[in-house]
């Protein structure tokens, strides 16, 4: 007679939640707080562990940004009411290296980057997720919106039940190794409103707290000013020219301008109305046009991680659909791999504003699994 399999915990594991170690990363906000309010109280032996990723002093000034001191505080309150550990680890030189040096370059380059998605992929699930393999932690949890489920070839990566805080496109980048170790409580509610109402269940003091609505060091939304404070000279002046060739006007830096933008651009008197087509980086140029130009079809896309069940390029065309930008739905497309880590992805309908250093994802064109995702790396 088979025996039955041994029954597991809501982690996955066959053992007691109290003998199962489980590290919370914690910004402070509502989402990590529950998380671990939730784990402590089913039993898991909870560590708490939150990032202090930029200067403390600076940080102390601004609100409503992940990882500045209120949050740590706030973090540390929640730990102390549940009666779990906490830890607050110096990242400033790895956040720095990793992901606001590449930022200031890219923009500088002329690109939109998107810095949570390298925070997430070289510090969060990198470093930290080796923190809490050397804390003998079984799994590392967050409280991100996004599911994780086991499927016939092990742990997938599905968008979150509730689609207007689906986290996919920020973790496309989340490898099969890293997935097998990180768990996402929160993937399966349906709004967060149910996540508020759990906070406050649990009697957390942060239940009511705003979520954060800028990159976390980029206070009220300022690239520019951030920019020129890493990149002293970084915002030089120049010309505003038309795809044509005229000469419409000046600029005062590259960096106040981004790929489909149409307000502020200091060139009205125009009949038509013009878009940011092209950023001319060398030539200090930023060039606009009309809106046609910013149709795109073809996309480069390269160091792509692949989530998919057979490799990569075990075919020549995936039909999938992608997200070329966080607030765009996904539409249907064609990827052909150039390598593992390179391809083309052809859009069937265009889409406008493709901008280099933004994010192409995958996911499955029926349900709601993510295949994974690439970077767009130049103007199609």
């Amino acid at each position: 007679m088979a025996l039955d399999a041994p029954k597991l915990n809501s982690l996955g594991f066959a053992n007691p939640p109290a003998d199962t170690r489980v590290v919370v990363a914690m910004s402070g906000g509502v989402d990590s707080s529950v998380v671990a309010a939730q784990l402590a109280e089913e039993g898991y032996d909870v560590v708490g562990v939150t990032l202090q990723l930029y200067d403390h002093g600076a940080a102390l000034a601004k609100k409503g940004a992940c990882c500045a001191g209120l949050d740590i505080h706030d973090a540390r309150r929640v730990a102390e009411d549940m009666g779990f550990p906490h830890y607050v680890l110096d990242y400033e030189n790895i956040f720095k290296d990793a992901v606001i040096d590449e930022f200031a370059d890219s923009y500088l380059g002329g690109a939109t980057p998107v810095p949570c998605i390298r925070c997430n992929e070289r510090v969060k699930f990198k470093d930290l997720l080796e923190t809490a393999r050397d804390l003998e932690a079984d799994c590392m949890a967050t409280g991100h919106y996004i599911q994780r489920k086991m499927g016939a070839h092990g742990p997938e990566l599905h968008s979150a039940e509730d689609a207007n805080r689906d986290q996919s496109y920020f973790l496309f980048s989340t490898t099969p190794e890293q997935l097998d170790y990180l768990r996402f409580p929160l993937g399966h509610l349906p709004s967060k409103a149910a996540t508020r109402e759990l906070a406050a269940r649990y009697g957390l003091q942060v239940a009511d707290k705003p979520d954060s609505q800028d990159i976390c060091f980029v206070p009220n939304g300022n690239y520019a000013a951030v920019i020129e404070k890493l990149r002293p000279g970084a915002a030089e002046p120049g010309e505003i020219v038309h795809a044509d060739g005229r000469v419409l006007g000046r600029h005062n830096g590259v960096i106040h301008y981004t790929i489909g933008q149409r307000r502020g651009l200091g060139i009205g008197g125009l009949s038509d109305p013009l878009y940011v087509v092209k950023l001319d980086v060398d030539a200090k140029r930023v060039i606009v046009g009309p809106k046609v130009m910013l149709s795109t079809r073809v996309i480069p896309v390269r160091e792509i991680n692949w989530l998919g069940d057979a490799p990569f390029t075990s075919r020549s065309e995936w039909h999938v659909s992608v997200k070329v930008r966080s607030t765009r739905p996904p539409r249907e497309a064609i990827i052909r791999p150039v390598s593992d880590t390179e391809a083309e992805v052809e859009l069937l309908t265009p889409e406008e504003g493709v901008s280099p250093g933004q994010a192409c994802v995958f996911y499955q064109t029926e349900g709601s699994r993510i295949l994974g995702g690439g970077w767009i790396w130049r103007g199609a």
